[in-house]
């Protein structure tokens, strides 16, 4: 059977292949993880608040797609699956386009750096933490890194748009 052929049946909601899918999709949120890891590590590339905020939100669809092709879900089940892919490809997605509208603002327009992640988390409670870093500081609208033209958090909201999409029509199929 040919990738094409195989998709189909996904979407067509063989159950084995919504497996596969969800397998699939777990090894690609891993893939970017890794990478996220690398380039820290090995690139020296510290990442922003916003940026550990998105490696949270791919580790939690990569979680859901493992769980998802582990259970192997039929009816509701798989719906459900496909309303929490969805949750969590759009939390990702909004965290993304919160730091691309950050990096495409003028200089003279880009908040100041705020008091380090590891500091906020220490001092303020966690509601005063998210509301904080999703207002962005100055750190996180600087690019230091692009592959195409893009950058990472463009790189992320577009594998999230994907993997998101993806999941939701592999998931939300009635199964055969």
């Amino acid at each position: 059977m040919s990738l094409t052929q195989g998709v189909c049946a996904a979407l067509a909601g063989d159950r084995s292949y919504r497996r596969a899918a969800n397998a699939l999709g777990f090894l690609l949120c891993a893939s970017l993880l890794g990478y996220a890891l690398y380039a820290q590590f090995h690139l020296g590339l510290d990442p922003c608040p916003l940026c550990i905020f998105q490696r949270i939100g791919i580790a939690a669809l990569g979680v859901i797609f493992l769980v998802a092709a582990l259970h192997g879900p039929r009816g509701w089940g798989s719906r459900l699956y496909a309303v929490l892919i969805a949750l969590a490809a759009a939390a990702t997605i909004g965290v993304a386009a919160r730091q691309i509208y950050l990096q495409h603002l003028p200089l003279d327009e880009m908040p100041s750096c705020g008091a380090p992640l590891s500091m906020m988390m220490k001092f303020l409670p966690l509601t005063a933490v998210i509301r904080k870093v999703l207002t962005g500081s100055g750190e996180c609208g600087i690019v230091n890194w692009t592959f195409l033209g893009l950058s990472m958090a463009e790189w992320v909201l577009l594998w999230m748009l994907a993997l998101g999409v993806t999941g939701i029509l592999v998931n939300a199929r009635n199964s055969r």
